[in-house]
């Protein structure tokens, strides 16, 4: 039993804790030592072993660099104030540090006129202030001086101000990092002369800007700055709210077990009471600090060694034969919270008038079996919380989701699918041009308009003539001699822009008489296409500046293209897809195609795996059907609404950050998410949808052309009718580009581009292209059928997805696309008896037949179709042939319909 109590109060006693504070003043204490002072005194100590005249000379030498230190000092001072005027004299080129030696000549030729030197220490003074600040380090230069003062001062008086050695080291630090600091800032603020960071700043910021950008020179000069402060000071980079909080923290705990120890001993000791009563003892007695005042003395720091401290517990050892049993009192006890027996002590403490007597002394029984047991040690298991994953987790544990990992093999087509057409150079006829210019000067002349100059710039197809005519002439004189200037010319297709836009000139378009042809090749195959970093580029063809124009269909966002028949629309649309196709992965893309003619996007039928979508159950993806373009439009509607609840639960505002998001893992699939891909709805001739389905057709193009952007999905609409009963108001106001080969009348070119333009182009791929603000001309790019064909086959040829991308399945209001769900009797048409009967006498089962015989429109008539369909009279839909007649005769037809009105 007394080992026992011996080890446990030797463990468990009341001992001193040193906090944070007492720890701080030990670092100090340490720091003070001998020990590490040697740096400093050696630093410190004299120069010894020198003789006397040794000792002379280095005192000489230090007031020779402190009176160094003030007379630069001064010079630089005056250099900053002087610098300007004092460039002829100071400047390489007049002489620089050669004219100096030159000053007695000067004196004595009466005949020299001395140059006058603004600084205050004359030549010498300007000189070595330009040597420092504008040919070294700029302004940093003024460390020299405290460096000289430093070494100076050192060498005088044998003491040091500053520490040498450090402030060599940390000044040159300081000329090189603030030289080029000043010489990066130099590039935002061009005005500011080149003294402040001299040529060493200038030139180095230069030659780091020219490998890694301005962005970099930042990223460098801000990781400098760090590595210094963090090597000088020791820089904690931690936030100080969480410091705070962890070390108050820390105490809290440091204290807790403070009081738990004390709390232990007070029930674990075995020193027996004293008989003497507390009253006797009142002067003496202390009220023990509450726990209030140790936690508001240990925030406060006022924790002192050796001070204050209550008197450790003596041990008090009991022999058991000492131990009599009849004084044995056994006293039971039980173990409450400690916050309940620390408001006990406190309120203990705080009563000093309390008085009492203890008769006995109290000793406590040593037996074991009779006294509860005191002795409980609390575990407390750790809970193991589940960590939770975030997407940076997924993100360093699976990487990025690749979109394109289901086709990772895919390659994208080469360039040896596409053929040359001619040189791809523009020649230069210098006698073709001399002749026009002439025409048009002697044109304009005739009509007493003079010009001051005349510029061509050559095109593939066509030369810009920008002229500049005399003060007082008027625009609208000269635009009204556009028929006269070609007269003149013998030549189709001028177009004159007066003004041009952006110039103070008046351009005049004449065609060339050998124009160049413009190759999808000669367009794919340059820098600016295939390092082009745009979301949907187009390559449109070669502008007059025989330029290659590239387009950002996700930037237009849609596009409206007409002109008449053989003048080059279908190649531009060839030239569209191709473009896309070549810089973008199936995972990125899809295309819906609408095909009318049934001809014209028919050889992209083998890329349907790869590139294009389709409604589900639908065999062919390229459309050709009437009553199936309109499904498939109100699919894309539905798509669209699908896709804004995917971006406002992905808390987006556009596709190209909901995608970003999705592949840094920030969006869970389980809840819907997906990666979303452009869809680009390509319409071959819309002017025959208009026509066949009206505003079936206009209503959904509408809604796409005015929502669809921010999700993805962009429109490509070609017509060959741009009538103003085609293009409606509410298609035409969500196209703000439009793309227009030449057509036919002004009034089609006012249709499509809001003004003239179109009816003079000379056709063969000649276009304007309309963004809004200004008309571009265009050669557009040609495709030919064969190259179309190479691409669809060697894109087709890879492996691809198992089928088309599925668009959501529409139901209209006679049931879903395919008229497959059972038939309803009462929501039939009107005239659905009469055309049942129609159908059987004839034994055709047609819309055409339907519509001509009852004179209802094809959208009615289709309706109907359906519904015999549903009903089981004629079989279903087999492409170009007639449905199947069910019925053979009018008897058994009337048979049926006698039992369906009875159902």
């Amino acid at each position: 039993m007394k080992d026992n109590c011996e080890t446990f109060m030797s463990n468990k006693g009341n001992t001193f804790r040193p906090s944070s504070a007492n720890t701080s003043f030990k670092r100090s204490t340490k720091k003070e030592t001998p020990k590490n002072k040697k740096v400093e005194d050696k630093e410190e100590a004299p120069a010894r072993d020198l003789s006397e005249m040794q000792q002379k000379l280095v005192k000489i030498l230090g007031a020779f660099l402190i009176l160094c230190a003030v007379l630069l000092g001064i010079a630089f001072v005056s250099y900053l104030f002087t610098w300007s005027e004092d460039q002829s004299y100071i400047a390489t080129n007049n002489g620089g540090w050669g004219v100096v030696m030159n000053t007695a000549e000067e004196i004595d030729n009466p005949d020299i006129e001395l140059p006058v030197v603004q600084n205050r220490l004359g030549k010498y003074g300007a000189l070595f202030a330009n040597q420092f600040i504008y040919n070294w380090f700029g302004v940093a230069s003024f460390l020299f001086i405290l460096v000289f003062f430093v070494i100076g001062y050192k060498l005088l008086y044998k003491k040091s101000i500053l520490p040498v050695y450090r402030t060599i080291i940390y000044s040159f630090i300081a000329i090189v990092f603030i030289s080029v600091t000043l010489g990066f800032l130099h590039s935002f603020f061009a005005k500011v002369p080149h003294i402040l960071e001299g040529k060493f700043g200038f030139w180095t910021n230069k030659l780091l800007e020219a490998q890694i950008g301005t962005v970099g020179v930042a990223g460098i000069l801000i990781f400098a700055y760090l590595t210094t402060l963090i090597l000088v000071y020791n820089l904690d980079l931690k936030f100080s709210i969480f410091d705070s909080r962890k070390n108050s923290e820390e105490d809290e705990d440091e204290l807790n077990v403070e009081e738990e120890d004390s709390y232990t001993n007070t029930i674990r000791s075995s020193e027996p009471i004293v008989s003497e009563p507390l009253i006797n003892r009142r002067e003496t007695y202390t009220p023990a600090p509450s726990l209030n005042d140790k936690f508001q003395s240990h925030r406060n720091g006022d924790i002192r060694l050796n001070e204050d401290l209550p008197p450790p517990h003596k041990e008090i050892v009991l022999p058991i034969s000492e131990i009599k049993p009849e004084n044995k009192v056994v006293i039971p006890f039980e173990i409450e919270e400690p916050a309940r027996e620390v408001k006990e002590e406190q309120e203990f403490a705080s009563d000093n008038s309390i008085s009492f007597t203890v008769d006995d002394p109290i000793e406590l029984d040593p037996v074991i079996e009779d006294t509860p047991e005191t002795d409980h040690e609390l575990e407390v298991e750790s809970l193991k919380e589940e960590k939770i994953i975030t997407a940076n987790d997924l993100v360093a544990q699976f990487g990025q989701y690749d979109p394109k990992l289901d086709l990772a093999g895919y390659q994208h087509p080469t360039l040896d699918l596409l053929r040359d057409y001619g040189t791809g150079k523009i020649t230069i006829n210098q006698q073709e041009l001399e002749v026009n210019k002439n025409k048009i000067v002697d044109t304009l002349r005739n009509y007493n308009i003079e010009i001051e100059h005349i510029k061509a710039t050559i095109g593939p197809t066509v030369t810009l003539y920008e002229i500049i005519p005399k003060p007082g002439v008027r625009i609208s004189k000269i635009k009204n001699l556009e028929d006269d200037i070609a007269l003149s010319l013998a030549a189709l297709g001028i177009r004159i822009i007066a003004p041009m836009p952006g110039k103070g000139t008046i351009g005049i378009e004449v065609p060339n008489s050998n124009p160049e042809m413009v190759s999808m090749k000669s367009v794919i195959a340059t820098e600016k296409f295939q390092k082009t970093d745009m979301d949907l580029p187009i390559a449109l063809g070669k502008t007059i500046s025989n330029e290659v124009y590239i387009a950002d269909l996700a930037k237009m966002p849609h596009l409206l293209v007409a002109g008449a028949t053989g003048q080059g629309k279908s190649v531009g649309i060839n030239a569209i897809l191709t473009s896309l196709l070549y810089k973008k992965h199936p995972a990125e893309l899809k295309f819906v195609l609408v095909d009318p003619k049934k001809v014209e996007l028919s050889l992209f039928k083998k890329i349907e795996r790869h590139f294009l979508a389709k409604l589900p159950g639908e065999e062919d993806a390229i459309i050709t059907d009437t009553k199936k373009v309109i499904n498939t439009l109100n699919s894309l509607c539905i798509e669209m609404d699908q896709r804004y609840d995917l971006l406002k639960n992905g808390q987006v505002r556009n596709l190209k950050e909901y995608n970003a998001k999705f592949v840094n893992r920030r969006l869970n699939p389980e809840e819907g998410h997906r990666f979303l891909p452009f869809i680009v709805l390509i319409v071959d001739e819309f002017a025959d949808l208009m026509m066949t389905a009206g505003k079936e057709v206009e209503t959904p193009i509408a809604r796409l052309a005015q929502l669809a952007r921010a999700v993805g999905i962009h429109l490509v609409i070609a017509t060959q009718r741009p009538s103003v009963n085609i293009i409606t108001g509410t298609i035409k106001a969500n196209f703000p580009a439009r793309l227009a080969f030449r057509v036919l009348s002004k009034v089609d070119s006012r249709t499509i581009l809001d003004s003239g333009g179109a009816d003079q182009l000379i056709g063969r791929g000649d276009m304007l292209l309309s963004t809004g603000s200004d008309l571009i001309r265009i050669q557009c790019a040609f495709v030919d059928t064969p190259e179309v064909e190479m691409i669809s086959d060697f894109i087709g040829g890879q492996r691809g997805y198992p089928s088309a991308f599925m668009l959501p399945e529409y139901v209209d209001e006679s049931g879903d696309g395919s008229g497959s769900t059972d038939f309803d009797f009462s929501d039939r048409d009107q005239l659905f008896e009469e055309a049942a009967r129609l159908i059987v006498m004839h034994q055709q089962g047609s819309t055409s037949l339907i519509q001509r015989k009852l004179k209802l429109g094809y959208n009615r008539a289709g309706r109907i179709i359906d519904q015999l369909e549903s009903a089981g009279i004629v079989g279903p839909f087999e492409g170009s042939k007639a449905r199947e007649v069910l019925y053979p005769d009018e008897y058994s037809l009337e048979q049926f319909l006698e039992t369906l009105r009875k159902d």
